[in-house]
C-alpha cells in the first residue's frame, strides 16, 4: 500500500514545475507544431523523470539503459548523422561552393560565446559546448556536451533544438536590424540548371571525409557518418539503405533520443541559475551565429561588382531547411519577384557541414 500514490505524497514543487515545463513543450510539438519530433518525445521524458519514484528512471529504468547505451556512448547522435545525411542534397552547394564560406561566417557566435560563458565562471571544456548550441544543429550540440560536459546535456540539448524550432521567431528580427529594405531587395543571379556529374556526387562525401579525417581525426565520428549517409544517397546502388536510413533509422532514432534527452531533465540536475545561464547564452549564441552570416555577407558585398543578398548569410546555420525557407520568405516579402531559395538552401547545407566541423574543432581543442 505504501506505494500507491507516492508519487503525489512525495511530490515537491520542484518536480510540479518540471512537469509543467514537459507539458509546455508538448503543447509546443502539437498547437504549434515546433519541432514536433523532437520536443513532442522531450517533453513526455521529462514527466517521466519527474515523478517521484518513477521505474523509468533509475538502474533499471528503461530511459537510464537508453542514457547509458545511447548518449553516454554517443551513439544515437551518430546513427542520427547518418539518416541526415542520406537526406541532404549537396547538389545546391556543389553548383555554387562558394556558399560554403556563409556556412563558415555563421560559425562566428559559437567561439564569442565561449568567452562569455568562461568570463561567468564556466570551466573552458563547458563554455566550449555551450557554445556549440549556437550551430543550431541539435546532434552535435548532444555529441560535444556528451564528451565536455555531460552535466549539462540537458540544458544545451533542450536549448540547441528549441531554438531550432523558434528558427522562424528569431532570425527575421536580428536579419531586419542588420540590413536594409534595399539590401533585402538585391536579387541574385539565378543557379544554373547545369547538371552536377553522378561522379563528382559520389566524391564529395568521400574527399570531404578524407580532408577532414587527416585535418582533425576527432572529426570523423560526425564528419564520417554524415557523409555516409549522403554516399548511400548518391551511390544510387543501394536505394534500400538509403532509404532505411531516411525513414526507419532516423525516425526510431530520434524518437529514442527524444524521450532519452526528457529524461535527463529532473528537477534538481534542471531548476538552478547556471542552467538558465545556460539557456540565455545559447540564445546568444544563436543570435551571434545569424548576425556573423549576415555581417560577412554585407562585407563581402563591399568587394563585389554582383551582390550578394546579405539575408542568405543567416542560413549558414545548420538548422535544415527552417533558416532556408524563412529567408527565402522574407524576400518574398519585400520583393515577390525576387527568389532566393535555391541560394539559401545553398547556403544551409554548408552551415551542416560548418556546424559539424565547428564541433570538431571544440573538441580538437578542448
Amino acid at each position: 500500500m505504501d506505494a500507491l500514490f507516492s508519487g503525489l505524497v512525495n511530490m515537491t514543487w520542484q518536480q510540479g514545475v518540471m512537469l509543467a515545463v514537459g507539458g509546455v513543450l508538448i503543447y509546443l510539438a502539437i498547437a504549434k507544431e515546433y519541432e514536433p519530433v523532437l520536443l513532442l518525445p522531450i517533453g513526455f521524458g521529462a514527466i517521466l523523470a519527474n515523478i517521484p519514484g518513477s521505474s523509468a528512471i533509475g538502474p533499471h529504468g528503461f530511459l537510464t539503459i537508453l542514457y547509458e547505451a545511447g548518449i553516454v556512448t554517443e551513439l544515437f547522435p551518430i546513427l542520427i548523422f547518418i539518416g541526415i545525411g542520406a537526406m541532404v542534397d549537396f547538389g545546391p552547394l556543389l553548383e555554387q561552393p562558394f556558399m560554403l564560406f556563409f556556412g563558415a561566417a555563421a560559425q562566428l557566435g559559437i567561439f564569442l560565446t565561449m568567452t562569455l560563458a568562461v568570463l561567468a565562471k564556466f570551466p573552458l571544456h563547458e563554455a566550449a559546448a555551450i557554445g556549440i548550441i549556437g550551430t543550431a544543429d541539435g546532434p552535435t550540440s548532444i555529441y560535444v556536451a556528451s564528451i565536455l560536459a555531460p552535466r549539462l546535456l540537458a540544458p544545451i540539448s533542450v536549448a540547441a533544438y528549441s531554438y531550432m524550432s523558434l528558427v522562424p521567431i528569431i532570425q527575421p528580427p536580428v536579419v531586419r536590424a542588420l540590413t536594409t529594405p534595399a539590401e533585402r531587395k538585391i536579387h541574385m543571379e539565378p543557379v544554373r540548371s547545369k547538371k552536377i556529374s553522378r561522379l563528382v556526387r559520389i566524391l564529395f562525401p568521400i574527399i570531404i571525409t578524407a580532408i577532414a579525417g587527416l585535418v582533425a581525426p576527432v572529426s570523423l565520428a560526425l564528419v564520417g557518418s554524415l557523409m555516409f549517409g549522403n554516399l548511400l544517397r548518391e551511390a544510387g546502388v543501394v536505394e534500400r539503405l538509403s532509404k532505411t536510413a531516411q525513414n526507419e533509422l532516423a525516425n526510431l532514432v530520434s524518437l529514442l533520443l527524444g524521450i532519452t534527452i526528457g529524461a535527463t531533465m529532473t528537477a534538481n540536475e534542471f531548476l538552478n541559475p547556471a542552467t538558465l545561464l545556460i539557456i540565455g547564452m545559447g540564445l546568444v549564441a544563436f543570435v551571434l551565429d545569424t548576425a556573423g552570416g549576415v555581417i560577412f555577407a554585407k562585407i563581402l558585398n563591399l568587394f563585389l561588382k554582383r551582390k550578394v543578398n546579405p539575408m542568405v548569410g543567416a542560413c549558414g546555420l545548420s538548422a535544415f531547411p527552417m533558416s532556408a525557407r524563412v529567408i527565402h520568405r522574407m524576400a518574398q516579402q519585400e520583393d515577390p519577384s525576387n527568389f532566393l531559395l535555391m541560394q539559401a538552401v545553398s547556403a544551409n547545407v554548408a552551415g551542416q557541414i560548418a556546424s559539424i566541423i565547428a564541433g570538431a574543432m571544440i573538441l580538437a581543442l578542448t
